[in-house]
């Protein structure tokens, strides 16, 4: 999944104004039904439409109905009555509270059907019907090689975790069963050491990813330390045996400590990675997407380009294969795969300044991750580049159905046959999922 890489920091959480408690609705007892694309099943009652967390399609359930929420009203589960046999234990001794996880009770093997429906249903929204959607590629938690959490110094300590299900009160996570072992253990150590360096009151995010050098930390805070505050950090990047332990202030990035420059590998060769630069959120997950994609352009011959590349997922690999040229609007990332020499870059905000049909008439194929938001501006050009003897093939990823959807649509109107696509799941018990799509031309 990419990232905007305009889209600016969060600032730290606030907690939400109180509101005044009404009387509680009664208990109302009903059969949840479909999975909606939040996580919660949709049940109709007595009570009109619910939408009720943690519970899984057919099972009988006792809920108690709470606020307006869209065409219905959110709904607590209470308690199960009759469950699905889908239903699992879930890990996470968090689940139910953190808001990070919603779908520890769901089996896997259901989960992966649900994850490929979401993607078949957005297609059909778009009116793409008969597409072959692949089954869903699983990635397993315990994997996640990178995570933003929220910490907060109390009087007493440091809460240090993920914001609760629609809340901004954070959940001082002791253990998360999706994070590599490496980072899981790499909480306790953190939250045991920060009290000491950060002003008591004070909060704000920590970025933590693991590298091929090892731990990479940004701590982000509300003001610059003095001297000795930097040392205590330095001196903790040290006791942590962090690779590299980064500071963000007003927007700013400043080095504590650089104790082994962080770098990761694609294709084969090393990238150094610039602060706050995107990752995959798992290695699992990136080698699923980059087989999709090098699979999609088997038998193509010529020039690639690679669109929204980042650091060079896709591109460094791909350079084994073709003369590949990578774009996008990130400066940092690009110039980091720039200092490789495998590949011609170009900095260019594809979302305000596409590649048009000429700059891309001499590509034989074309690869593009754009983030959430989608390429619609870039799946335009395609479409009219297709009509000047454009690129053959595409292969989209995407971690967004919805504007997956909507790109999709404008290239087969454009001229494109979408052969393929295959859900990719990286995120698992939460409610997203990836995909790589491959569209050739028609009649080629």
């Amino acid at each position: 999944m990419r990232q905007p890489h305009r889209a600016k920091r969060r600032a730290a959480p606030r907690r939400a104004a109180p509101r005044k408690a009404g009387p509680a609705a009664a208990p109302v007892t009903v059969t949840a039904g479909a999975l909606g694309a939040r996580g919660d099943v949709v049940a109709e009652g007595a009570a009109g439409r619910l939408y009720v967390p943690f519970a899984l399609p057919g099972e009988i359930v006792e809920v108690r109905p709470g606020a307006p929420r869209g065409d219905g009203r959110a709904a607590d589960l209470l308690r199960v009555i009759e469950p699905s046999p889908e239903r699992v234990a879930p890990p996470c001794p968090h689940f139910g509270t953190c808001g990070g996880c919603a779908l520890q009770h769901m089996a896997p093997a259901a989960e992966a059907v649900w994850k490929r429906d979401l993607v078949v249903a957005a297609l059909g929204r778009r009116g793409l019907t008969d597409i072959t959607v692949a089954p869903t590629v699983s990635v397993p938690p315990g994997t996640r090689r990178r995570a933003t959490l929220t910490w907060r110094r109390t009087r007493s300590g440091l809460v240090l975790g993920f914001n609760e299900r629609q809340s901004h009160q954070v959940v001082d996570v002791q253990a998360c069963p999706v994070l590599r072992p490496e980072l899981a253990a790499l909480l306790p150590r953190l939250r045991e050491a920060l009290p000491a360096v950060l002003a008591a009151g004070t909060s704000g995010d920590l970025q933590m990813q693991w590298t091929d050098s090892g731990a990479d930390v940004r701590l982000d805070l509300p003001a610059a330390p003095d001297l000795a505050g930097r040392e205590a950090l330095a001196a903790l990047a040290e006791t942590l045996d962090l690779a590299r332990l980064m500071l963000r202030v007003d927007g700013q990035d400043e080095p504590v400590a650089i104790r082994r420059p962080p770098v990761v590998t694609f294709g084969g060769v090393a990238v150094a990675l610039p602060p706050g630069a995107f990752l995959q959120p798992s290695q699992a997950g990136e080698d699923a997407l980059r087989t999709l994609v090098l699979a999609g352009l088997e038998g193509v011959e010529g020039p690639v380009a690679d669109l929204f590349c980042g650091l060079g997922t896709f591109a460094l690999p791909l350079a084994a294969r073709h003369a590949v040229t990578a774009v996008d609007g990130d400066g940092p990332a690009v110039a980091a795969l720039a200092a490789t020499g495998k590949v011609r870059t170009l900095v260019r905000d594809l979302f305000s300044d596409p590649l048009a049909a000429g700059d891309l008439a001499p590509f034989a194929a074309v690869v593009f991750d754009p983030p959430r938001a989608g390429a619609r501006e870039q799946a335009a050009a395609l479409a009219t580049a297709l009509a000047a003897d454009g690129p053959g093939v595409v292969v989209a990823v995407s971690c967004a159905p919805a504007s997956f959807a909507r790109d999709a649509r404008t290239l087969v109107d454009g001229g494109y046959v979408l052969e393929r696509v295959t859900p990719v799941d990286q995120f698992a018990w939460s409610a997203h999922v990836e995909l790589v799509a491959v569209f050739r031309r028609r009649f080629s």
